[in-house]
């Protein structure tokens, strides 16, 4: 490539800049890419990341993980998925620093091995928020029931109106407001968890309270690890669940204003945050509060139950249980207006590729895809009639098969990245001229794919084993009764373990048969369509200078 070829596309960058439209490698824009406005930040990118972690999965749930598998079994299991997590980032980081699109890795399969696995993976991704939007929803009518009176008539259906009013009014205003919303919402979290770990270090140590916990709570009868390799297998998904949200950051590397230097960093801070933020208050919550504690079972998802609020109590904050739901409320506010701007996105990649009608693939004069918009709100709208069933049955429902929904993606992303490797190779290019080389692979991701299948396999497994057997007739009404919840609980299983697989084999199949689609070339796979091309500020922007003190600050925060 000349100088002149050079200085004309870094000519050509600025005035897309200026426009707010992708620049990409000779020009050539990626048809999901038109329209979309880069007005995130890299504080915006990583507080986006953290945001989709850090919710109700970890408030609420996390007691009855360790109620479930004990201290150790708990603790295990968010380390183990958070290994696997770790590895899934990292693919991501590396190929969407490359390919910011709105598809993010849902649009790899079709660039470097079959469309088929693309227009599934996109569908599926969109099936996912489309379902975590009424689940979050439906959570979010539960909260509220809190700080209302004993017998209320209040209308359950209202908040989530309400919510689903205010979601599109961001979500009309463009992708800045989105950005500033979840950083500002995002801090609350952090900021609570940061003094939860302090107050529970302090509780545990016997500092305030007056009590030292140290590590008794470890070595009751049945810790630490209640109820052995079962109940291990069995808290997988929901720690699945509480871990879900970590992998968006490669669909808001397409509205990002430098993908080649926000991607990374947010891939790489947002991973030590996660593992500090987990990792640390699971072991504090299991150490502080035995695992045979009635107050671990939340079967209300009550934030007067939650396990953060039992340690803030014992620290001697009264108005924990108050506060505990206030930032548990605004948890599920931010993971719904992540939910919505994910939701869409994939909407408007689906629209662009041909997958989906094309009108749903409009956006207006500020970035915004008004279409896909109007029908992520109309799937919102399916939380109104759940409520009626009952919103916290519907939230279970919901968790078993969004995690599983989770778990697929993230083993796909994984194939993906292999597959990605091996094309690029194929065509004589060299690992270093990735703007982002992803640390760890091949064994990385070998190691992750390990424990990502053997996940996938016990969740099936455990689904399928004990099926409910009647009690026949004359049976009592309690043992009707305890059979009837038995029976819920294993279809409920039953369709979160497999209804993504079958799904995807329907759609991955049904495609290919229709359209006829190959297994690409690595030689032909398309992997410069859409790249981001960085002018001469944004590297020098990129450099790293200064101390070392000051560097590694930097690297942190």
């Amino acid at each position: 490539m000349t100088k002149e070829s050079l200085h004309d596309m870094s000519e050509k960058y600025e005035i897309d800049q200026m426009q707010d439209v992708t620049p990409t490698v000779g020009g050539n824009l990626a048809p999901e890419q038109e329209g979309l406005k880069r007005d995130l930040r890299l504080r915006h990118m990583i507080m986006i990341a953290i945001s989709g972690t850090i919710g109700t999965g970890l408030f609420l749930t996390s007691g009855n993980t360790i109620a479930t598998a004990g201290p150790g079994g708990a603790l295990l299991a968010f380390a183990l998925i958070g290994v696997w997590l770790v590895f899934v980032c990292q693919a991501i980081g590396e190929i969407a620093t490359l390919l910011p699109l709105p598809g993010a890795f849902n649009a790899w399969g079709g660039r470097v091995f079959d469309e088929a696995f693309s227009f599934q993976m996109t569908w599926m991704y969109f099936i996912n928020w489309a379902l975590t939007i009424p689940a979050e929803l439906a959570a979010a009518a539960v909260i509220i029931q809190f700080w209302l009176p004993e017998g209320s008539s209040f209308p359950p259906w209202i908040v989530p109106l309400i919510i689903i009013i205010v979601m599109v009014v961001i979500n009309i205003s463009g992708v800045k407001a989105y950005g500033e919303i979840e950083y500002w919402l995002s801090i609350l979290k952090v900021a609570t968890i940061i003094m939860f770990i302090i107050c529970g270090i302090l509780v545990d140590a016997g500092v305030i309270g007056g009590v030292t916990y140290g590590m008794k709570a470890w070595h009751i009868d049945g810790a630490p690890f209640k109820g052995g390799f079962m109940s291990f297998l069995t808290v997988l998904v929901s720690v699945g669940y509480s871990y879900g949200g970590s992998e968006m950051t490669g669909v808001t590397a397409a509205e990002s204003r430098n993908p080649h230097k926000h991607v990374p960093k947010a891939v790489n801070t947002v991973l030590i945050r996660i593992a500090f933020f987990y990792i640390a208050s699971v072991f504090l919550l299991g150490s502080i509060i035995e695992n045979t504690d009635p107050q671990l079972i939340n079967t209300a998802n009550s934030a007067a139950m939650a396990p953060f609020t039992i340690v803030f109590k014992k620290a001697g904050i009264n108005a924990a249980a108050n506060f505990m739901n206030a930032v548990v409320f605004t948890s599920i506010f931010s993971a719904i207006n992540s939910d919505f701007y994910v939701a869409t996105r994939m909407l408007l990649s689906l629209s662009r590729n041909g997958w989906a009608h094309k009108s749903i693939g409009y956006t207006n004069s500020r970035g915004v895809p008004l279409v896909a918009l109007a029908i992520v709100t109309a799937c919102s709208c399916l939380s109104l009639i759940t409520i009626f069933v009952g919103s916290g049955v519907v939230f279970s429902w919901f968790v078993s098969i969004i995690g599983s929904i989770i778990f697929q993606s993230w083993i796909l992303i994984l194939f993906l990245h292999f597959r990605f490797r091996y094309c690029w190779k194929k065509q004589g290019r060299a690992v270093s001229e990735l703007p982002y080389v992803s640390w760890g692979y091949p064994y990385g991701n070998i190691i992750a794919t390990i424990i990502g299948v053997c996940c996938i396999i016990a969740t099936c497994y455990l689904s399928v084993i004990n099926p409910p057997s009647h009690p026949g007739e004359g049976a009592t009404d309690e043992a009707i009764s305890e059979y009837k919840a038995i029976r819920d609980a294993y279809a409920q299983n039953l369709l979160g373990a497999w209804f993504p697989w079958v799904c995807s084999a329907c759609l991955f199949f049904g495609y290919k048969f229709i359209k006829g689609t190959k297994l690409i070339k690595a030689e032909d796979a398309d992997l410069d369509t859409g790249r981001f091309v960085p002018t001469e500020s944004d590297r020098k922007d990129m450099e790293v200078t200064g101390p070392m003190w000051k560097r590694a600050i930097k690297f942190l925060i």
